[in-house]
């Protein structure tokens, strides 16, 4: 089955949102108007048939249904709970496609994350995060009681806040450990016992159990050192949590020492142990497929993003200029990789190399090369970081292996 099978774009299933094409709609070329995403996904169109203009980014179905199989296979087979991060999409239907295979629940960075994930019916949320927005607050403590909700805590004012706005469902927290140098979390173990003992203490809040997050440690050494403590926090903080225990950790970097770690928890009786990777689903072709766990693990993760964009101008030798920014493609970690070329913008797409991507301004990127390329001819991209690539795009057209046009999925971010 794939991904989106049987979850329409239009009209929406409850608690997915409509998709609506128009000529707002970056990417398409449709200047009529507006039409529905089932019906626009239903002419099956080919990506290079007239109905986009470029730069289009594009998600392709084999490679996000592969990833969601592998992780989830991954995940069952090392008896780990799976709550993807979702900021990396903010993607209904792709959460909806990552619940389908059997995720526990979803993973928000935000509390206006977790309110769009209430708003198409997600059950279950972790905010992996820290939280003192008292409108927030507000809200949840009269949602809690319709859906399951956890979040972090690092200090005895977070408790403390979590406590005054509690309603009459007590709030569930984990007890963030961080370790010097990195991000949030609890610096040392007696910082983490005090606050589980608030937690466990005030009347507006549970202690669930422990969380961090590590993928602040760049070496394997480092990782594991973290996680053996994150394990010594959890047996220390079991016996005073309120029901089994609860432990998360886990980024797309590092999950198969999250595994090897972790998982032996998992033999105390009803502990879960959750595992929060997110950017995995698109993977990419830069940071991802240098850091990827598979790197180290039989099998693989598969790039499902592309940007096509044309070249504008050829104005000197070694120089190419093609209509991509900033506003399109991710360019915090890396520059988009060219991978194919379709000349003239027609004809199949041949493989590309010899030339690079040396900047992007808001709508150009230079490249640095010329592999023969000319005006016109339409270029495909690899990226880094998918993070910062869906949210450039309102509307994603869903595309086959022949890159033809078979759904959209939107992201609300």
């Amino acid at each position: 089955m794939g991904f989106t099978d049987g979850l329409p774009a239009q009209p929406a299933e409850p608690g997915l949102p409509e998709i609506v094409v128009d000529a707002r709609t970056r990417g398409f070329l449709w200047p009529g108007g507006p039409i529905g995403g089932r019906e626009f996904a239903e002419a099956r169109h080919s990506l290079f048939d007239g109905a986009f203009t470029w730069p289009v980014m594009t998600a392709r179905r084999s490679a996000l249904d592969y990833n969601i199989a592998t992780l989830a296979r991954f995940a069952d087979r090392h008896g780990l709970a799976f709550a993807p991060h979702a900021k990396t999409t903010m993607s209904p239907q792709l959460v909806r496609a990552q619940l389908d295979a059997g995720a526990w629940g979803v993973t928000a960075a935000t509390p206006g994350q977790v309110l769009v994930h209430r708003s198409f019916g997600v059950p279950r949320v972790l905010l992996a995060n820290e939280i003192f927005d008292r409108g927030a607050l507000g809200w949840l403590a009269g949602e809690i009681g319709r859906f399951d909700f956890l979040c972090f805590a690092d200090s005895i004012e977070g408790v403390r806040v979590l406590d005054e706005m509690a309603g009459d469902v007590p709030f569930r927290v984990l007890v963030e450990l961080g370790h010097p140098g990195g991000r949030t979390g609890c610096r040392d173990h007696d910082e983490l016992l005090a606050v589980a003992r608030a937690a466990q203490e005030a009347r507006g809040t549970e202690l669930a159990g422990v969380a961090g997050y590590e993928g602040t440690h760049h070496e394997a050494a480092g990782v594991r050192g973290f996680l053996r403590d994150l394990a010594r926090a959890a047996r220390t903080l079991a016996p005073q949590v309120a029901g089994p225990i609860v432990v998360s950790a886990g980024g797309s970097s590092w999950f198969d020492l999250v595994a090897e770690e972790l998982a032996p928890l998992t033999e105390e009786p009803g502990a879960t142990v959750l595992l929060r990777s997110g950017a995995y689903i698109a993977h990419d072709d830069g940071y991802y497929r240098e850091h990827t766990p598979y790197n180290r693990l039989e099998g693989e993760l598969r790039p499902a993003l592309e940007v096509w964009a044309q070249v504008l101008s050829v104005p000197e030798p070694g120089l190419v200029l093609v209509g991509m920014g900033k506003r399109d493609v991710p360019h915090d970690i890396h520059l988009p990789f060219p991978r194919a070329v379709r000349r003239g913008g027609r004809g199949p797409a041949e493989p590309l190399s010899g030339v690079t991507v040396v900047t992007v301004q808001d709508q150009h990127a230079y490249l640095d090369g010329d592999a023969g390329l000319r005006p016109g001819d339409l270029v495909s991209f690899g990226l880094s970081h998918p993070c910062t690539a869906f949210d450039k795009w309102r509307v994603i057209p869903v595309v086959d292996d022949d890159d033809v046009v078979i759904d959209l999925i939107n992201t609300c971010f």
